[in-house]
Parts: C-alpha cells; sequence; structure tokens
C-alpha cells in the first residue's frame, strides 16, 4: 500500500496532509450537526448522512486524484470550454426557477436520474480563474490598454460574474475579488483594474434600481434576499437573520476555551443551516476556542502552501493558477467564519472541506487537484542551477562568438 501510494500520489505532501485532515475532520463536525436535521427538521438519519458525506468526499478525492495526474498546461483550452458551459448552466439554472423546500434556489440545478443538486456558479468560479490565469500569463509584461483587453478578459469576466449576481451575490463577490487579486498579482495594468471596478459598481447599481422599481419581473432573482440580508446586517433588525446570528454567537460563547466536547452542542438543534452555513460555530462550541484556532490555522498553513508551489511552479501560467484557483478557498473560508462572529452579513458560503454539501466539495477538490498538478511539475534545486548553468554558458557562447566574428572582420 505505501509503495503504491508513493507512486501514484505525486505533488506536494503536505498538502495533501492538510485536505487528508480537514476530511477526517468533517465527518466528526458533520455527524454531530447533522442531528439537527434528523430530529429537529426530520429529515433522513445521522447514518445515511454520515454515509452521504462520504461518498461525496470519496468523489472528491476521486477528483483530486485525477485532476493532479493530467498536466496542468491542459487546463488553458478546457477553461475557454468551460466558461461557456458554466455560462449555459447558469443561464439555465437562472431559467429554471427550482425551489428546495418551498424557498427560491436559483442558483441550483436539480439532476434528476442521480437525486442529487449542482450549484454551477461554484464550477464557474474554478473555469474563470483557470481563464483569468491564462490570459494573465499569455500577456505577462505587457500593458494592454482597456479597450485592447476588453474583449479576451473584462467581457467574459462580466459575463460570468454577471450571471452568478442575480442568485448568489456572495460568490459573484468572491468571484469578483479574486479576479481582482490575480489580475494585479498578475502585474496587469492598475487603470484597467480601476475602470473595470467602476463599471462594475455602475452595473451593480442599475441592476439593483431595476429590480427593485420592476420586482415582478425578476421573481427568479435572490435579490430581495441579499439585499434584506444586507439592510439587517446594518440595522440589525431582520427577525429571521438575526436569529441565526445571535445563535451562532451563543454557540461560540458556549464553547469557551476547550469546548463543551465532541457531538455535544446543543445549539445545533437551534441554528439552522448547522451542518453548512454556520457549522464553524458549531465546532468552536465542541472543541472551543482552541479548535476553531487550529482550524484557523490549518487553513493559513494551506494558504503558505499555495504561495510556495506557486514559487516553485516551472511557468508563469502555472504560478498564476495556483493562486488564482487557491485564493477563492481561503477568502471562503474566512467568508464563513467571518459570518459566524458576525463580521458579515449571512452569506450562505460553506466552510471549504468541512461543511456538509457536494458541488461545494467537489470543486474545491476540482481546485485543489490543479495545486496539486501545478506542484508535480515544480522545478528542483538541482534542475533551477542546471538551467542557471545552461543560460550562463549559452552567454558565454554568444559572446565568444561576436569576438570572434570581431576579430574575422578585422582581419578582412
Amino acid at each position: 500500500m505505501r509503495g503504491w501510494l508513493a507512486r501514484n500520489i505525486k505533488g506536494d505532501k503536505v498538502t495533501w496532509a492538510i485536505i487528508l485532515i480537514f476530511t477526517l475532520f468533517s465527518f466528526l463536525a458533520v455527524y454531530s450537526a447533522s442531528t439537527n436535521l434528523v430530529y429537529v427538521i426530520g429529515k433522513g438519519t445521522t447514518l445515511g448522512h454520515f454515509l452521504r458525506h462520504g461518498l461525496i468526499v470519496f468523489i472528491g478525492f476521486v477528483i483530486i486524484y485525477i485532476i493532479h495526474k493530467i498536466p496542468y498546461r491542459f487546463s488553458r483550452p478546457v477553461s475557454k470550454l468551460g466558461l461557456f458551459l458554466s455560462a449555459l448552466l447558469l443561464v439555465f439554472a437562472a431559467l429554471k426557477g427550482t425551489t428546495i423546500d418551498g424557498a427560491n434556489a436559483s442558483r441550483w440545478i436539480q439532476v434528476p436520474i442521480v437525486g442529487i443538486s449542482f450549484q454551477p456558479s461554484t464550477f464557474a468560479l474554478v473555469m474563470l480563474m483557470t481563464y483569468v490565469a491564462s490570459y494573465l500569463a499569455e500577456n505577462y509584461g505587457k500593458k494592454p490598454t482597456f479597450s485592447e483587453s476588453f474583449l479576451p478578459l473584462w467581457l467574459p469576466i462580466a459575463v460570468i460574474i454577471g450571471l452568478i449576481v442575480p442568485s448568489n451575490l456572495s460568490t459573484a463577490v468572491l468571484g469578483a475579488g479574486s479576479v481582482g487579486i490575480l489580475t494585479f498579482i498578475g502585474r496587469h495594468p492598475l487603470k484597467n483594474i480601476f475602470t473595470a471596478l467602476c463599471i462594475g459598481i455602475v452595473l451593480m447599481a442599475i441592476f439593483v434600481l431595476t429590480v427593485k422599481a420592476f420586482p415582478d419581473n425578476f421573481k427568479n432573482t435572490r435579490v430581495s434576499t441579499w439585499v434584506s440580508r444586507i439592510e439587517s446586517f446594518t440595522a440589525g433588525e431582520d427577525e429571521k437573520e438575526g436569529y441565526q446570528i445571535e445563535r451562532a454567537k451563543m454557540a461560540i460563547a458556549k464553547g469557551g476555551l476547550m469546548g463543551e466536547g465532541a457531538g455535544k452542542s446543543t445549539m445545533k438543534n437551534f441554528l439552522p443551516q448547522s451542518s453548512s452555513d454556520f457549522i464553524y460555530a458549531i465546532i468552536t462550541e465542541e472543541y472551543g476556542s482552541f479548535g476553531a484556532l487550529v482550524i484557523m490555522a490549518l487553513y493559513v498553513l494551506l494558504l503558505l502552501r499555495i504561495v510556495i508551489i506557486s514559487q516553485n511552479a516551472r511557468t508563469i501560467f502555472g504560478q498564476l493558477l495556483v493562486l488564482g484557483v487557491g485564493f477563492p478557498i481561503i477568502l471562503q473560508a474566512l467568508i464563513n467564519m467571518g459570518v459566524a462572529v458576525e463580521l458579515f452579513p449571512v452569506t450562505g458560503q460553506n466552510l471549504p472541506l468541512i461543511s456538509s454539501g457536494g458541488t461545494s466539495i467537489w470543486m474545491t477538490c476540482l481546485a485543489l487537484g490543479l495545486i496539486l498538478s501545478v506542484s508535480t511539475s515544480k522545478r528542483s534545486s538541482k534542475q533551477q542551477a542546471m538551467e542557471k548553468d545552461k543560460n550562463l554558458a549559452d552567454v558565454e557562447e554568444e559572446l565568444a562568438e561576436e569576438i570572434m566574428e570581431g576579430i574575422n572582420k578585422r582581419k578582412k
């Protein structure tokens, strides 16, 4: 078994270990929090939720394994097809107007054959970041004007983000923020980034005002939901959202330093979405501030590995790809933890690799597979030294040739 792992599991070993720790801990958290679904809501059994999560995690590891075996350079052409497919899925989800438990869930697509729901916005985000990394790598060091970069860069970004906004504002903001960070790191002109930001803010304001003016024409959007969440966050008056935040803070307060113990949370029975959106509060209640800080430290360690893998990548595209698909994972974790302590309004963002759910875990695994694929092709110190020596030898050879040509000219 050890020999098989050594032959087939490639890439950054620390990243693999972090993924394994996260997923193993997720079983404890999801199993404990699922009692809310069973005994309060009356949905399924604890064993059923545990087995379902196990199947989702297993599929996630299969995704990581397959993707990390494929050379990351193939993700460049795939991202273009992925963007087109993402746009179609987002349009279909918006027009379909799916409802889950009587609530508007236009961000989801029901797959009737296998009985699961798919969230196209998370897939679109991975494809978008891959495409942006590809464009920035091709134009690295160049200074295109906004008009020159509009069609190949900003238009695809605007289309994908624009299609995500009506049904999933938090993912749209997450994507826009990640794009902004990546374009800055990729040395795209700051003037272009600022221009795109201003245009985006104006278009967003026009969209919100239009929806408020003609609400009957935008029934399949969730604009009213996130507008009310933002208003309730700033005013602190919304009963439903205030109920969730207050219960989350109560769970955190009950946890103290070392927590109530695994599976001993009581607030999970009063906190909606305790196994997904607010799972960090339940973790803090059961494992205390110590456990919460350990989880936070693991995400910081994952961020450090992302940066290190990026620095060791062979190509500019590899460096930008790792940062592009890696940053959203960390930002999503920060948003989820921030919601639990009322730093942000309720967003619906899961805690990556820990919260229950299918699409979120699978798309996180897709991103991690790409990161590990880049890490498998990193340059060793010996290879870097050889490349450096080779470059010096080439320079010496060119200088020798120029000297000989000068001597021959003088002789003539």
